[in-house]
């Protein structure tokens, strides 16, 4: 049994290179290098992301007093502007409650909603960790000392995935931090992050109610 399933996977691994035997009147899509992509799913996030610009800015100006400027009033602005500012004394920062003679920390939040996104593929062997649990729990259970150890390979093997795995998403920030002096740009760190679409409502400016307004029309007696 064991030795069908390897055979199998090496005669899945010479596929791809079949694929550069015969020509092509387009050029052919082309993946990039397998990279990661955090995603954001907690305010603890937040106040991660808030730690690690603190220290780069702080690494940056090296003791040099900051004013930590407020962004759009979304959700995460509101947050975020008070995390920075604690992570930023905590690491010993001289923060200052108005930006004369400071350097001014600003950031931006961009939203990006792809509309049509190509399939995503699962992490490389995923597939084929979660195939060799399953065929191996399928042997018969008189190879087994006991046979509720038969699916114990499969239950590994679904651990290995779930306790790694996150869903991509349609959405997307990219948030931005940027230190400036005096029209001087000193510092600027841009970070990308997968969101889940229900949470983009924490990234945007709520928009505020337009009063409704009554024609009444006057006529003359």
């Amino acid at each position: 049994m064991i030795r069908k399933v390897l055979l199998l996977s090496a005669i899945t691994l010479t596929l791809p290179g079949c694929f550069y035997a015969h020509t092509s009147q387009a050029p052919i899509a082309k993946t990039y290098p397998v990279t990661e992509q955090h995603k954001m799913q907690a305010a603890h996030h937040w106040q991660v992301l808030a730690d690690y610009e603190a220290k780069g800015i702080m690494h940056q100006l090296k003791g040099q007093s900051v004013y930590v400027n407020g962004g759009d009033g979304s959700s995460f602005d509101q947050t975020f502007h008070q995390m920075l500012i604690s992570e930023l004394v905590n690491d010993g920062a001289s923060v200052m409650v108005s930006s004369n003679a400071a350097a001014e920390v600003s950031y931006d939040v961009n939203l990006i909603e792809h509309k049509d996104r190509g399939l995503i593929r699962p992490p490389e062997g995923a597939i084929s960790a979660l195939t060799v649990g399953v065929a191996v729990a399928a042997l018969p259970y008189n190879q087994w000392a006991e046979p509720a150890l038969a699916l114990l390979p499969m239950a590994l093997a679904a651990d290995l995935l779930v306790g790694n795995a996150v869903s991509e998403s349609s959405h997307e920030i990219a948030i931005t931090t940027r230190v400036s002096q005096q029209g001087k740009l000193l510092h600027s760190s841009t970070n990308i992050y997968y969101i889940n679409p229900g949470d983009k409502d924490h990234y945007t400016v709520p928009k505020k109610a337009v009063p409704t307004t009554r024609t009444i029309h006057v006529t003359g007696q």
